[in-house]
């Protein structure tokens, strides 16, 4: 079974870094194409927060371009989001998400994790 598992989540002062990890593991994973993260607050719709491919293109939303960083090890089939410059509006679950290929033809699939809180407050 494929699994994203998310960590690095968790309370942080308005101004403050967090660093999120998300690795994706399964023994049938043939590729992945993306991985990203997507977030979602109380109340609001899940939104996207990043993506990059597996080439190395990435695409922000554009309330977090300069201050989110996403980047990935594809050795690892891990991927990450430096967040700097934390803001109360940025609390909210956060999710890994990647599309994925299982075997050799299989076709591509779109995943996602358990997701990890970030509470930003003071």
């Amino acid at each position: 079974q494929v699994q994203l598992v998310e960590s690095g989540g968790g309370l942080v002062q308005p101004g403050g870094s967090l660093r999120l990890s998300c690795a994706a593991s399964g023994s049938g994973i043939y590729s992945i194409n993306v991985m990203g993260w997507y977030r979602q607050a109380p109340g609001k719709q899940r939104e996207l927060v990043a993506t990059m491919s597996s080439g190395g293109r990435s695409n922000y939303f554009d309330s977090m371009k300069g201050r989110f960083t996403i980047s990935r090890d594809n050795a690892k089939n891990t991927v990450y989001l430096q967040m700097n410059s934390l803001k109360h509006e940025d609390t909210a679950v956060y999710y890994c998400n990647a599309d994925l290929i299982i075997g050799r033809f299989g076709t591509l699939r779109d995943y996602w994790g358990q997701g990890t809180q970030v509470t930003v407050s003071s």
